[in-house]
């Protein structure tokens, strides 16, 4: 249900298997409120009893905010990393807006694994540079939902899947010419000038 959720493109299906077994839900309980009616959300076993339009509000939060915790731990498994690298190979995460990156394919990354301090971002393996996303809807994504170990741990793994740095860089000029060589050139000139001054006894204007 999370992941075909409009916003969610980022996500993918974490097994069902691995959200029941414990282990990979050390220290969760305490981290998210009414943490067993959100399980039971996510894992489609919530009872029909009657609850309130608040409570309910509440334990879609927190089985939102429990998938994505989960999700974080599971895309660093040999499984997660899979179907991870699916979705980058079709470009499910977008492209580096970099010129000579040449449309590389994205990965989202965490800024920190603390939840609720920054929202995700796209690193691009080819200029290792990181971009905010386009969508609204994907710059409100939690980025400790995946983690800052995610894109480099999915390249230490698929190593042959890294591309070559770019070393290609954007050279500003004026008229042909190099910002920074016309700037030395400029440099050169005054320093010149002043030494031809010094020779022929001449001083600057108060």
């Amino acid at each position: 249900w999370f992941t075909c959720t409009e916003g969610n493109e980022y996500f993918c299906d974490v097994d069902e298997d691995y959200i029941l077994d414990r282990f990979n839900l050390t220290n969760l309980p305490q981290e998210v409120p009414h943490y067993h009616k959100a399980m039971e959300l996510i894992t489609d076993q919530i009872d029909d009893k009657p609850m309130s339009e608040e409570l309910r509000e509440q334990v879609e939060r927190s089985a939102k905010h429990l998938y994505g915790l989960i999700h974080a731990r599971y895309i660093i498994t040999a499984r997660g990393l899979v179907k991870m690298l699916d979705k980058y190979k079709r470009g499910d995460f977008g492209r580096c807006p970099r010129v000579f990156c040449y449309h590389n394919p994205l990965l989202p990354v965490g800024l920190t694994d603390v939840p609720n301090q920054k929202a995700v971002k796209l690193y691009c393996s080819r200029c290792e540079d990181i971009y905010t996303p386009k969508s609204r809807r994907h710059k409100a994504i939690d980025g400790a939902y995946f983690g800052t170990s995610f894109p480099h741990m999915l390249f230490q793994v698929y190593s042959s899947l890294k591309p070559a740095p770019s070393d290609q860089r954007y050279v500003p000029r004026i008229f042909g010419f190099k910002l920074h060589a016309t700037a030395e050139l400029h440099r050169w000139q005054d320093e010149q000038r002043e030494e031809q001054k010094k020779r022929l006894g001449i001083t600057n204007n108060p």
